[in-house]
């Protein structure tokens, strides 16, 4: 069985239209998840160059801006597909679905329980620039058809067009991104619900009852999982660490209640112990402090809500994280007037370019080894060859010869196979530093606009009510007296 799921990337604006394109390209094409290159495919492009062609594309046609390209998912069911079948199912859908209109990367990932496959094409075809339209009602029509007739050919199961339930909504590839990655407040919750659910149950049967209770979806079968209201997703609770899975939960149940943890509280008896402080001055905050204080201060009634509901206060949640970030931003960097803030942004601007300029001159010293490090590669998957060459099994001449091409090769640039993949090393952890440094300071320059926007709303409202408030006045004293 697989379930397809349709994505979209927007445009990321003029200095970036691709930028979604790019990076889902590189989350697919990741060698840790597709032995190492070996699970990816292109039609109408080349896989290495595949950005590049389609952003060509783009140009020849005009169309570099708005929606940039679309991003597949086929899921099968756990166990019940290689990694071999799902890459042939998903290369015959490619070009069913597709046809010969527009480029594509297909790429099969079996790094997670269940198989699954990504395809990601250009929004424009490369025959006659014609933009690809997803219409609603395209997944029943044409899309999960496709799936099941390939499935059925497999001897795969299928799933059911009609079960509306089913069908995968399309869905903007920017939220899909972000959902992913969304998991710090459904985790807290879940893992206090499972936790609250252990301490009163005297079984499993119960503990399963209590957690459909409180409004839990309850799936049973090789892993315990569980989809609080307001989730779209199952999340496998031994996701949530060695303490929530289904064995440790059954452990954990007989054996934890309200007077196994009084019994831990009084294993530590209290004691009075003397020691000296030195005590600090109350900081001083300024004005501007103070107000993101405040504004940080009055989102705790947060607290006073059921835990187990916090789903319905996402967005709440996030805006106090956003205001926690902008008050430790005010006195991170010491700012006490609109000024000084202004002053920081400048700041933090050039600091950006530097620290931009220095991660491409990282890349470009990176590119310039590119061949160097391509030949390590190579000889690194000729290696297992070689050794068994070496201890006598001629069946791998062939390779042999190919490693000694190698050898000489990068001897002849003046590196051993050891000194180009130090030299590799070397630079992956550059650009990954540099990266880092980037993302940091992006991310506080960032938060710094964000301030200073929210400054200049709230002035320009302040003003706007206060010109309001002068011409009412003074309409009230031209009105002529009855």
């Amino acid at each position: 069985m697989a379930i397809s799921k349709i994505l979209n990337m927007k445009d990321c604006g003029g200095h970036f239209h691709g930028k979604h394109l790019k990076r889902s390209l590189d989350y697919v094409m990741n060698p840790e998840k597709t032995q190492n290159g070996r699970l990816v495919g292109a039609i109408n492009c080349q896989v290495d160059a595949a950005f590049e062609q389609m952003k060509e594309t783009k140009r020849k046609f005009g169309k570099v801006d708005k929606r940039q390209g679309y991003h597949l998912i086929l899921s099968f069911k756990e166990n019940e597909v290689d990694p071999d079948t799902a890459c042939q199912i998903t290369q015959r859908f490619v070009e069913e679905y597709l046809g010969e209109s527009y480029e594509a990367v297909y790429v099969v990932h079996d790094n997670t329980d269940h198989v699954h496959s990504h395809i990601v094409f250009n929004s424009v075809s490369f025959v006659d620039g014609k933009k690809f339209r997803y219409e609603k009602g395209d997944w029943a029509k044409h899309i999960q058809p496709i799936t099941n007739r390939l499935c059925e050919e497999y001897g795969l199961s299928i799933i059911d067009v009609d079960d509306g339930s089913r069908e995968r909504q399309h869905e903007n590839y920017r939220d899909w991104s972000e959902n992913r990655g969304d998991h710090s407040v459904w985790n807290d919750m879940i893992k206090r619900d499972l936790d609250a659910c252990i301490l009163q149950a005297k079984d499993y049967e119960e503990f399963i009852s209590l957690l459909s209770e409180k409004g839990y979806t309850i799936k049973q079968g090789k892993y315990l999982a569980v989809k609080p209201p307001g989730m779209t997703r199952f999340r496998r609770c031994r996701t949530l660490g060695e303490r929530y899975t289904e064995e440790a939960i059954r452990e954990r149940i007989p054996v934890e209640d309200l007077s196994f943890y009084r019994n831990m509280k009084s294993e530590s008896q209290p004691r009075i112990v003397g020691f000296r402080i030195r005590r600090y001055k109350k900081a001083k905050l300024s004005g501007l402090q103070k107000k993101y204080f405040a504004k940080l201060y009055r989102t705790g009634k947060l607290k006073k809500r059921p835990y187990s509901q916090v789903w319905m206060y996402k967005d709440d949640i996030r805006k106090m994280h956003r205001l926690q970030e902008q008050y430790l931003f005010l006195a991170r960097h010491d700012i006490h007037t609109v000024e000084e803030l202004v002053s920081v942004i400048d700041s933090l601007t050039e600091k950006k370019k530097e620290v931009s300029a220095e991660k491409s001159r990282v890349y470009k010293a990176r590119e310039r080894s590119r061949e160097l490090m391509k030949t390590a590669d190579e000889m690194d998957a000729l290696r297992p060859a070689e050794q068994a060459y070496r201890q006598g099994d001629h069946f791998f001449a062939e390779e042999h010869g190919r490693w000694q091409e190698h050898e000489q090769l990068l001897c002849s640039q003046g590196y051993t196979l050891e000194e180009a993949e130090a030299l590799k090393t070397y630079y992956k952890e550059e650009y990954a530093k540099a990266c880092a440094k980037e993302r940091a300071v992006a991310a506080d320059l960032k938060t710094g606009k964000e301030i200073w926007n929210s400054i200049t709303a709230e002035a320009h409202s302040n003003e706007k009510e206060i010109r309001y408030n002068d011409e009412t006045r003074s309409d009230k004293r031209e009105q002529p007296r009855r």
